[in-house]
């Protein structure tokens, strides 16, 4: 199954890597060359799909020999799970960035404009051609390859779900929201914001822009509904002491 993204990448430049005295790379070729191997295996996943694209035709965009290729990552399914797993760190990178300053904000910024900011991050890096092209990938290799799925899951989505709940830790001993437990709340949270978006976006319809975020602060009004407790806990929140945070 071929699947074009609608963005390349560039060509990646022939470059000879420095041989240690015993023949081999110096570590910091092997390093260059292992991120040569990625970039050029991300490039060709992207513009050809994971059925098309093979270790051989890798090497060769990569000027690498075959067997160096096939010692490092195993096969096809290694490599992809070394270029899914950098992407993620890259789409997730965002996201962690918005909570960490939505954090440091000033306390009268409300709670539901610190969630469209990152609802935000959210809407970008998930409706992104990249972030769909590999989101199409991992769904049509889940069956064959279940650990590509699972990689997944715990690459992207827990890790996104646990940013998002320790900025609700926050929140919650602010006394800005009043959930029992932040892991599901941001389970919620990130479902109803990005959810339908990203589906529509996988199945072929990019949403445009300006309606998905009508819809994200829609969403957020409707999560917040339900967690921000007494319609007084958001005024009074920056002068309250803040109290333990709750497990999860």
């Amino acid at each position: 199954m071929g699947l074009t993204a609608t963005r390349t990448r560039p060509a990646t430049a022939r470059r000879e890597l420095p041989k240690s005295r015993g023949g081999r790379p110096t570590k910091s070729a092997a390093i260059e060359r292992d991120q040569r191997l990625i970039e050029v295996a991300t490039r060709l996943f992207l513009d050809r799909g994971f059925d098309a694209t093979s270790l051989d035709a890798v090497a060769e965009a990569a000027r690498v020999s075959k067997p160096t290729v096939y010692s490092r990552y195993g096969d096809k399914r290694g490599l992809f799970a070394a270029v899914l797993r950098r992407e993620i760190a890259r789409w997730l990178a965002p996201l962690s960035a918005a909570a960490e300053m939505q954090l440091g904000s000033a306390s009268d910024i409300s709670v539901e404009q610190r969630l469209v900011e990152i609802g935000r991050e959210m809407l970008n890096f998930t409706c992104g051609p990249d972030a769909v092209a590999f989101s199409r990938m991992m769904t049509s290799q889940a069956i064959n390859f279940p650990d590509i799925a699972k990689l997944g899951k715990e690459e992207g989505w827990l890790k996104a779900v646990a940013t998002t709940a320790r900025f609700f830790d926050h929140l919650v001993a602010q006394g800005a929201l009043d959930v029992d437990d932040t892991t599901i709340a941001a389970e919620v949270f990130l479902d109803v914001v990005v959810g339908h978006n990203h589906r529509l976006a996988t199945f072929g319809t990019p949403p445009e822009m300006k309606a998905a975020e009508k819809r994200m602060r829609a969403a957020i009004k409707l999560f917040l509904a339900g967690a921000l407790g007494p319609a007084d806990r958001v005024q009074n929140a920056a002068k309250s002491p803040q109290r333990p945070r709750r497990s999860r």
